[in-house]
């Protein structure tokens, strides 16, 4: 008997939540499943912000999809670059840079999402994100890189631009990011007595009108106070006009000699959505209550990438934010649902009620509102951190999150530069490969071999 085969697209906290409930629920010998990623890790991407400011090492917040021998899930490393609904088959680019084609019977669409990024000039050659683990890594040698040539240097026009760091994104991850970097350059600077710390300017830009909005005025004036408080320069309703290798230059007319852009405003769905041919609503994949494409047999979507619709929020019309609780909690529930279709039962609507959000500023400094209780200073940072490390899948990461955050408490940071793409500049393009996907037709020629009947498996 031909065994139905399972394909879930993507180790983020939505593939990886659907593919151990998957495990668990279902026998080896009624369903083969088969998750396709990059990297066989899953990345905690809340923590991405103190990897590059050094409180965390990059294999904390990596954990491994291949430490435990219990799981069954076959691993595919490569990236997806077109789906074929009509031949029910995926086409992957492997690590190597060869095609292959991957068949399946159900398909669990979890690819995430990537920066967002706009037309302007000079953006996506100069910026840096902050969305993966190696661009975090980058970033940390690029900042610390900074101090080093402005030290080295006896041009002061050239030690300014060097020492002054624009992050364009007010929301969490722009928030964090400054904040954290922040605490880097403080603290590294008293290592390197050529530079005057007052030289050191850091600004934080974004176009919405408040800062992180979601955390309601009182919440947002607080982050406000610890970020200015620090001498971070908030800038609101503002954004990037243009930027080069030299300097940063903002729609209100004002021009920061910079070296450095580090670019968080906002993020979109994967492009990998674009190759379905299906309804989307603001680029994210539309999807049913049960988080299954209307119109397309045995495909499902979730996560960043997917418009799940929020039925906690009783508002018509409202999706589910892109934020790890909504995409673990995703991840189990649509498993229920492949399952229950798999056994000829009932599917069910995804429900869950925010539990609120926490943001870590670095130091002992956050604010946080967890189930509505408003918090900031450091009893919001004890509650971001504690549930940042409960939040982790398995042992071994909490004890290593846990084991960095007492060492950097204890004995600081050492601010080594490993030379990580010390050789060019490393762009959004270089770590997040947005243009790796294939178009409608280029997928077709490589799933033309499925599109005349079902290829089974046993």
């Amino acid at each position: 008997m031909t065994r139905p085969r399972i394909l879930v697209v993507g180790a983020g906290f939505a593939g990886v939540a659907c593919v151990r409930r998957l495990e668990r629920r279902l026998t080896d010998r009624e369903a083969l499943i088969t998750l396709l990623s990059p990297f066989s890790y899953q990345l905690y991407l809340p923590l991405l912000p103190q990897v590059a400011s050094g409180v965390l090492t990059p294999q904390s917040v990596a954990l491994s999809l291949r430490r435990s021998e219990r799981h069954r899930t076959r691993i595919v490393p490569g990236g997806a670059v077109g789906v074929d609904t009509a031949a029910k088959a995926v086409v992957v680019r492997t690590i190597a840079g060869e095609f292959v084609t991957e068949p399946y019977d159900h398909l669990v669409l979890a690819p995430g999402s990537v920066t967002r990024s706009f037309d302007i000039p000079g953006l996506a050659e100069h910026a840096r994100g902050m969305k993966t683990l190696a661009e975090a890594v980058y970033i940390r040698d690029h900042v610390i890189a900074q101090l080093d040539l402005a030290d080295a240097s006896n041009d002061e026009a050239e030690r300014a631009a060097r020492l002054c760091f624009v992050v364009v994104g007010g929301g969490y991850a722009g928030t964090e990011t400054a904040a954290c970097l922040q605490l880097l350059t403080h603290n590294a600077v008293k290592r390197y007595p050529r530079i005057d710390p007052r030289l050191i300017k850091w600004h934080l830009v974004d176009i919405a009108p408040k800062l992180m909005p979601e955390l309601g005025e009182k919440l947002g004036t607080a982050a406000m106070d610890i970020l200015t408080g620090r001498g971070i320069e908030v800038s609101l309703g503002v954004s990037v006009a243009s930027v080069d290798e030299e300097a940063v230059t903002l729609t209100d007319g004002r021009v920061l000699p910079s070296r450095t852009l580090i670019w968080t405003a906002g993020v979109a769905a994967s492009p990998l959505i674009g190759t379905l041919g299906a309804e989307t609503l603001r680029g994210r994949l539309v999807v049913s209550p049960d988080m299954a494409v209307p119109g397309v047999e045995g495909v499902w979507g979730l996560g960043d990438a997917a418009a799940v619709p929020d039925l906690a929020k009783g508002d018509e019309g409202a999706i589910c934010p892109p934020t790890a609780q909504h995409a673990m909690r995703q991840g189990k529930a649509l498993a229920d649902n492949v399952v229950a279709t798999l056994r000829g039962e009932k599917t069910r609507p995804y429900v869950h009620k925010d539990l609120g959000l926490v943001v870590d500023l670095g130091g002992m400094d956050g604010v946080s509102k967890p189930l509505g209780v408003e918090l900031h200073g450091m009893p919001a940072q004890a509650v971001a951190r504690a549930y940042h490390w409960s939040a982790l899948r398995t042992n071994v990461a909490k004890t290593r999150v846990m084991t960095n955050w007492l060492l950097n408490a204890a004995a600081g940071d050492d601010f080594v530069r490993t030379g990580f793409l010390a050789s060019k500049a490393g762009t959004l393009r270089d770590f997040e490969y947005t243009e790796a996907y294939l178009t409608p037709e280029q997928v077709r020629l490589h799933t033309g071999a499925f599109r005349g009947g079902a290829v089974g498996s046993g």
